[in-house]
């Protein structure tokens, strides 16, 4: 699966494991449709093994922990079951152990689909996957979200208490003090794991924002053009809606050396939740998807100003199994992109031909191909573009399938 990204669930019970390098500490939380537990005991972890419909499985050390859920036995008024995991060790962070999810059908033990969360680094607790109840039917969606304040920060962030000491002595002669909170019961059996915060010396603050992942510097289009960076991304969303509408990807290049052309094939690729490719479109097949998605046709020079390659995309009629699009460069006659001259990518809107984000690529390797964007639709429907740049020896499309899917 890919961030955002849903499948149905085909049977009632169902675990999720997470597998990573290192031990890692797992838990579920029932959330209600405000996206909060209704009290600690929704808050399902090796202390507090059971709940309704959700129970902790531990792996014993040898084997992943897993949050087993029977949604037949989730009561009413439950909407949500969020897993989450963070390292046992106090303080690591997921970089470099990223974990993967594996849900299964619990009673056969089969695989449904895996998630492995990219790109992490500071994150010391992440929500992987969720479980979800919609018009009636149970689906699961990969999520990823990361935080960099540890499983304290999940909790909080769903309403479940943190305990809080009493406050310290006085010392002599104080100002007046300001009252502290009255503790509040941890979660069943307190983890030390999750420290207790300090006493405030003025009223608490909300619980913190989830960490954006590194380098993500999400933004939206809401301040006009953006100039991606590499491994920046830009949500899809103006005016707090989702565009929803025709879109141009257009594709430039030029010879690093005048008087050369350079044949260069702008393609696009497309996959479903489980990295799976879809469809490929190309020069030699200008329009896939049942013609949400066309091809402009083949330059073979690179010569002239403006788009070499359009690539034309109605985020509106990609079917919803279409959950990722990468977009791809390739050198069929075998120049490398060290011959290449101020190669870019930029996302236009088709019913105005503005502008709407840009990414330049500002760096070259001695490569036949490189992934110079992705777009990713997210759970909640808008579309995510991220900036690449990432090279891969490739002189075809096809070649680009594996690779282009490791990257979603």
């Amino acid at each position: 699966m890919t961030p955002g990204s849903n499948i149905p669930l085909p049977t009632a019970h169902v675990a999720v494991d997470v597998a990573a390098p290192v031990r890692l500490d797992v838990s579920g939380l029932l959330l209600t449709a405000d996206g909060k537990v209704r009290s600690d005991d929704d808050f399902i972890f090796y202390n507090q093994p059971t709940g309704p419909g959700v129970t902790y499985r531990s792996g014993g050390g040898t084997a992943p922990d897993a949050i087993v859920v029977d949604t037949s036995a989730v009561p009413a008024g439950i909407e949500k079951i969020v897993v989450t995991a963070s390292p046992d060790a106090a303080g690591q962070s997921f970089q470099g152990i990223e974990p993967t999810a594996t849900i299964r059908d619990a009673g056969s033990g089969g695989a449904l689909a895996t998630f492995t969360p990219p790109r992490l680094g500071t994150e010391t607790a992440l929500v992987i996957v969720e479980i979800y109840l919609r018009n009636g039917a149970w689906k699961v969606r990969a999520v990823g979200q990361g935080y960099a304040n540890g499983l304290a920060g999940i909790a909080t962030d769903f309403g479940v208490s943190v305990e809080e000491p009493a406050p310290a002595a006085a010392p002599v002669a104080p100002p007046a003090p300001v009252a502290a909170p009255a503790p509040t019961r941890a979660y069943a059996g307190a983890d030390p794991r999750i420290p207790a915060p300090p006493v405030p010396a003025t009223p608490p603050a909300a619980p913190p924002a989830p960490a954006a992942a590194p380098g993500s510097g999400k933004i939206n289009l809401d301040k006009g053009r953006v100039s991606l960076q590499k491994n920046q991304t830009v949500s899809l969303v103006k005016g707090g809606r989702p565009l929803l509408t025709q879109v141009k990807m257009g594709l430039g290049w030029e010879p690093a050396y005048r008087g050369k052309d350079i044949d260069l094939d702008a393609s696009v690729i497309a996959y479903g939740p489980n990295r799976n490719h879809l469809d490929s479109c190309y020069f030699g097949k200008l329009s896939i998807l049942n013609g949400a998605i066309k091809h402009s046709g083949d330059n073979l020079t690179g010569e002239g100003a403006g788009d070499d390659e359009v690539i034309v995309v109605d985020l509106g009629r990609i079917p919803a199994e279409a959950s990722g699009l990468v977009f791809t460069v390739n050198s069929f006659t075998g120049q490398k992109f060290t011959e290449v001259a101020k190669a870019y990518c930029r996302l236009i809107d088709a019913t105005t031909n503005e502008e709407l984000v840009r990414f330049d690529l500002t760096s070259a390797e001695p490569q036949t191909g490189v992934m110079m964007a992705k777009l990713i639709r997210q759970f909640s429907g808008e579309w995510e573009m991220t900036g690449l740049g990432e090279f891969v020896k490739s002189r075809t499309v096809r070649g680009m399938v594996k690779p282009a899917a490791k990257i979603l």
